[in-house]
């Protein structure tokens, strides 16, 4: 788990084009979601958190983005994961 407070902007868009760097979070709300998410764009710089895997969010306890990651957030919804 890589903290945006902790990283120069620089650093952070080295990381995302290199692929690093796939989904990112909200520590306060233990939410992950996509890049690209509308709902993770708005958040503060001192909640987020980036992610190099869904299984590295998972095992920080983080739970899917119901917005952008809609069927794997149903899924965690229903406790159908394992």
């Amino acid at each position: 788990m890589l903290f945006h407070e902790f990283v120069s902007d620089a650093e952070l868009k080295r990381a995302i084009h290199s692929k690093a760097i796939v989904l990112g979070g909200n520590k306060q709300l233990k939410i992950y979601g996509t890049l690209h998410c509308a709902s993770g764009k708005r958040m503060k710089r001192v909640n987020r958190v980036f992610f190099a895997s869904v299984q590295e969010a998972i095992e920080s306890d983080f739970r899917p983005c119901g917005h952008c990651m809609r069927s794997e957030y149903q899924i965690w919804k229903h406790g159908l994961v394992q």
